[in-house]
């Protein structure tokens, strides 16, 4: 009778921290789930420079080893993107940065996404996975010089810059590149 009652114990010992290790394993899957669901939304607010400062220029190289100067394109509305792959606001504002480019490119706004840090090779392959794949200039920054001249504090930070390449905008932190708001900036510029 003596064993058969260890035996009961021994069962119900293991049965109750399965039960208590599935609970926790349960537990930590939602908790999982309700932070990947709720991310934030991106914001859409820009904050204006004033007085206009000028944009240091620069020249980096794409994806292809081209040379970009940033003073290329003046007469043309610049939106300067400082981002990563390793970002997730930086991920998640990218196409609304391409639907945005496609809208305006024709009337003269010029997206240019400057990468920190990373491999053209490892950017390649994120930018392939993207629900809108960028057709604007991706550039590298693998130093973070550039950066570093325009301060930039944190990922992603954004420049709107006008026809004469002065700075008139900013935002750190992930947008919604194509809210209306934003969409107003642009045409004020343009």
């Amino acid at each position: 009778m003596k064993s058969a009652y260890r035996i009961w114990s021994a069962l119900r010992r293991r049965q109750s921290r399965v039960f208590r290790a599935g609970a926790v394993a349960l537990l930590l899957l939602a908790s999982a789930q309700a932070v990947l669901a709720e991310a934030p939304p991106l914001g859409h607010q820009m904050n204006p420079v004033t007085p206009p400062l000028a944009a240091p220029d620069f020249t980096l190289l794409d994806m292809d080893g081209e040379a970009h100067k940033l003073s290329d394109y003046r007469g043309k509305v610049v939106m300067l993107n400082f981002w990563a792959t390793w970002c997730p606001p930086c991920r998640r504002e990218m196409p609304s940065m391409q639907r945005l480019y496609e809208k305006y490119r024709d009337r003269g706004l010029v997206v240019v996404a400057v990468n920190q840090f990373e491999d053209p090779d490892l950017v390649f392959e994120f930018s392939g996975r993207l629900s809108l794949e960028p057709t604007f200039p991706i550039l590298f920054d693998r130093e973070s010089r550039i950066a570093e001249q325009y301060k930039v504090v944190g990922l992603p930070s954004t420049y709107l810059l006008d026809k004469d390449g002065k700075i008139h905008f900013k935002a750190i932190g992930g947008r919604e590149f194509d809210h209306p708001e934003v969409e107003k900036l642009i045409e004020s510029l343009l």
